[in-house]
């Protein structure tokens, strides 16, 4: 069995006040997610469990990201969540950064090579 990407979906999420790097990713993957609506896993005959799902989040501060809170907003599959320098702080006139967030997902499926 190989690991086959079959989707790719992109997403950006903002966090406008409370500098919440979490928050930012976690609504980047989720309007990642809300983009596609296609079930990847019926279309290959596989059950929705079956979805291999790889979200990469871009962030000024990767470390601030609770990643165990981001593997909560994927409903199914066997979720991987990387989190990396990316994103953008914004600064604001009167003090304070808006934090962006941006993210990547793939999901793929262990399928058999084509011979």
């Amino acid at each position: 069995m190989a690991k086959t990407p079959v989707l790719v979906e992109f997403g950006m999420g903002t966090s406008l006040r409370r500098e919440d790097y979490t928050e930012a990713a976690r609504r980047a993957i989720r309007d990642a997610l809300w983009h596609n609506s296609v079930n990847m896993a019926e279309l290959f005959d596989f059950s929705k469990e079956d979805m291999i799902i790889d979200a990469e989040v871009g962030v000024q501060k990767p470390a601030e990201v609770d990643k165990g809170a981001l593997l909560k907003i994927i409903p199914y599959g066997q979720p991987r969540i990387r989190v990396v320098e990316g994103g953008l702080d914004i600064e604001k006139p009167h003090g304070g950064r808006t934090v962006i967030a941006n993210a990547a997902i793939t999901v793929s499926f262990d399928m058999e090579a084509a011979e």
